[in-house]
C-alpha cells in the first residue's frame, strides 16, 4: 500500500509539471517570452553605463548565490530574468559599455542581433550544401560581397571560372589559423614524407598572437619549431623581411624544414603591421605558406585610405579577419579566404556513408565540413548579409572612419599632458600610451643609470601597472595592456559600437585623476597637464 500511495503522488506530480515537447516551441508563448527577453536586453543597453565596466565579483560568487542542482519543475521567465538581473549580470563584465577599452572592440548592431535571431530561429546545422542550401550558397555570396569591398585578387574569390579560391566563416582566428596550418602541414609532407612532421618549422613575430603556436602544437608541430622572431621599435614592431630570412637559412642549415608563416595586420600588442609583400617574397623562395591575420584592422581595409596594408595579399595564400571585432559582427564571425581550396578539403575532409549525397557526389556544390576542424556549423551568414544589406559599404566606412577620428583625437589630447608619450604611433584607433620616467622625482633613480635599461623600466613598469590597476579598480573604466621590449604599456582602443567622444573625453580625466593620486603619494613630479599655449 505505501508504494501504491507514492506511485499515485509521483504520477500526480508528473501530471501537474510534465510538457509535451511540442509546447517546447508554442509560438504564443515564444511571442510573449521573446518581447520580455527583447525588452530586457533593450533596457540593458538603456544603463549599461550604471554597471561596473569590469565585473567586481570574488571568485565563486555564483555558486553561493544559485541551487547546487536544477529546478524539478519548471520556473517562469520572470522569476529567470529577475535572477539573471539579480545574480549573473553583477558578474559580467561589461563588453558593449561604451568605455570598455580592453583588448579589442566586440562590436554589436540592431542587424547583427537580429541575423543571431534568425540564425537561432532556423537552427540549420549546414554542414554540407544539402544540409541546407541557402546556409551554403548565401555564405559563398557574402564572402564574394566582402572579399569584393576588401579589393582581394580574384584568386580569393568564388568564381564561375572554376577558380579554387574563395571564402568560408570560422568562428575565431584561432580556428582560421588552425585550419591554414593544418593545410599547409599536410601540403608539406605530402612533399617531404610524413615521418618529417618533427621538423616543419612555423614563422611569426615576437608580437603575432598566440593562437598560431596553440594552432602548431594542435597541428603536431614540435613546441620547438615555433619561431617568434623579434621585432623592434625602429620599425614599428613589424616583422623585417631580412630577420625572417636569416631565422629561415638558420634553421634549413640544421636539418628542418619551413612550411608556414603568419604575418598581422594590426597586432595585439600595437596594432603593428607586417609588410606582407616582402615577407611573401622572401617565404616562396622556401615553399613557405603564408597566412595574413587582419582579425583587428582588417575591417577597416575596406575604406580607400586604409587598403595599402594589405598590399602584397596576392602573393599569400591565407588572409582572414575577425567581423566580430571591428565590423559590427556579433560574435562569433571569422572570415577566412583561401587561394586553393582544396588545400584545406584536402586536409579537413571526411566521408561517412552517412553523410554521402548526390549534390556531393555531383561536385557541383560546396560542403563547408570540409573547409574547418568541425563538422556541425551555424548559418552565421545570415548575420553578415544582414550588416551589408542594413547598412551598406558607404555607411560602414563611416562608421570605421569615426573610430579612427575619434583615436586620433584622443593621441592629440595624450600628447598634450606632459607626464605621459605615446610609446608607438597610432596606425588605426588604438593609442598605446604610458607615464614618462620624468614624472617620478627618485633621486636614486636618476642619478644612476649605470644598470641600464632594466634600472630605468622596472619601477616605471611597476608605476604604470599600478596606474592600471587602480584605473580599472574604479568600475568607470576598462583597459588592458601589454609588453614590448621590456616596456608596460597601456592600451586604448577605439571601437566599441556605443562609444563617443564625451566617452573619451571622461576616461582621460578619470586616467589623469588616478595618475596625480599616485604620483603626489610616491612624491613624484606633478607636471601640470593643463593644455599647452
Amino acid at each position: 500500500m505505501g508504494s501504491q500511495h507514492t506511485d499515485d503522488n509521483l504520477a500526480e506530480n508528473v501530471s501537474l509539471s510534465s510538457m509535451r515537447s511540442h509546447e517546447l516551441v508554442d509560438s504564443e508563448e515564444f511571442k510573449r517570452q521573446g518581447y520580455m527577453v527583447i525588452d530586457f536586453i533593450a533596457d540593458y543597453y538603456r544603463n549599461i553605463e550604471k554597471y561596473p565596466v569590469r565585473s567586481q565579483a570574488d571568485p565563486g560568487y555564483l555558486s553561493e548565490r544559485l541551487p547546487e542542482s536544477a529546478p524539478n519543475n519548471p520556473e517562469p521567465i520572470e522569476a529567470i530574468l529577475q535572477d539573471i538581473q539579480n545574480d549573473i549580470i553583477p558578474g559580467l563584465t561589461h563588453w558593449q559599455s561604451p568605455t570598455h577599452f580592453a583588448y579589442f572592440p566586440s562590436t554589436i548592431s540592431t542587424a547583427g542581433f537580429l541575423g543571431e535571431m534568425l540564425t537561432t530561429g532556423f537552427n540549420v546545422v549546414g554542414f554540407s550544401w544539402v544540409s541546407s542550401p541557402a546556409a551554403t550558397e548565401l555564405e559563398s555570396l557574402v564572402m564574394n560581397w566582402l572579399g569584393k569591398m576588401l579589393e582581394l585578387p580574384k584568386c580569393f574569390l568564388y568564381s564561375s571560372g572554376g577558380g579554387s579560391g574563395g571564402g568560408v566563416i570560422q568562428g575565431t582566428t584561432c580556428e582560421a589559423i588552425l585550419c591554414t596550418v593544418t593545410a599547409a602541414r599536410d601540403q608539406m609532407l605530402n612533399k617531404v614524407g610524413r615521418e618529417n612532421i618533427g621538423k616543419l618549422v612555423v614563422y611569426g613575430s615576437d608580437q603575432t598572437h598566440c593562437g598560431t603556436q596553440k594552432a602548431a602544437q594542435i597541428a603536431g608541430i614540435n613546441p620547438n619549431n615555433c619561431r617568434a622572431i623579434a621585432t623592434m621599435k625602429a620599425t614599428n614592431f613589424g616583422l623585417s623581411p631580412h630577420s625572417l630570412l636569416s631565422t629561415i637559412l638558420k634553421d634549413i642549415e640544421s636539418g628542418l624544414i619551413p612550411f608556414f608563416l603568419c604575418a598581422t595586420i594590426g597586432t595585439t600588442s600595437t596594432t603593428a603591421v607586417d609588410p606582407i609583400g616582402p615577407l611573401c617574397e622572401v617565404a616562396k623562395k622556401y615553399g613557405i605558406w603564408v597566412h595574413v591575420d587582419a582579425a583587428y584592422a582588417g575591417s577597416a581595409c575596406i575604406c580607400p585610405e586604409f587598403r595599402h596594408f594589405i598590399d602584397g595579399v596576392e602573393d599569400a595564400d591565407s588572409f582572414s579577419l575577425n567581423a566580430h571585432k571591428w565590423f559590427f559582427t556579433n560574435m562569433d564571425c571569422c572570415c577566412l579566404w583561401v587561394k586553393d581550396s582544396s588545400a584545406l578539403i584536402n586536409a579537413l575532409s571526411t566521408n561517412p556513408e552517412y553523410l554521402k549525397n548526390k549534390a556531393t557526389e555531383s561536385k557541383q556544390v560546396i560542403d563547408f565540413k570540409d573547409w574547418q576542424i568541425c563538422l556541425s556549423r551555424r548559418f552565421r551568414a545570415l548575420k553578415l548579409w544582414l550588416i551589408l544589406r542594413s547598412y551598406g559599404v558607404s555607411n560602414l566606412r563611416s562608421f570605421i572612419r569615426n573610430h579612427v577620428k575619434m583615436a586620433k583625437q584622443l593621441e592629440g589630447i595624450i600628447a598634450m599632458d606632459k607626464r605621459f608619450e605615446i610609446v608607438v604611433p597610432r596606425t588605426f584607433s588604438m593609442v598605446c600610451f604610458r607615464l614618462k620616467v620624468e614624472t617620478i622625482c627618485d633621486p636614486k633613480l636618476h642619478a644612476n643609470t649605470n644598470g641600464g635599461t632594466n634600472h630605468i623600466e622596472d619601477p616605471m613598469n611597476e608605476l604604470n601597472q599600478k596606474l592600471l590597476e587602480s584605473i580599472n579598480a574604479s568600475g568607470r573604466v576598462y583597459m588592458s595592456h601589454a609588453m614590448i621590449e621590456g616596456i608596460y604599456i597601456i592600451r586604448f582602443p577605439v571601437g566599441a559600437t556605443l562609444t563617443e567622444e564625451r566617452h573619451l573625453h571622461a576616461t582621460w580625466k578619470l586616467v589623469q585623476e588616478h595618475a596625480s593620486t599616485i604620483l603626489c603619494a610616491l612624491g613624484g613630479n606633478i607636471i601640470d597637464h593643463e593644455r599647452e599655449e
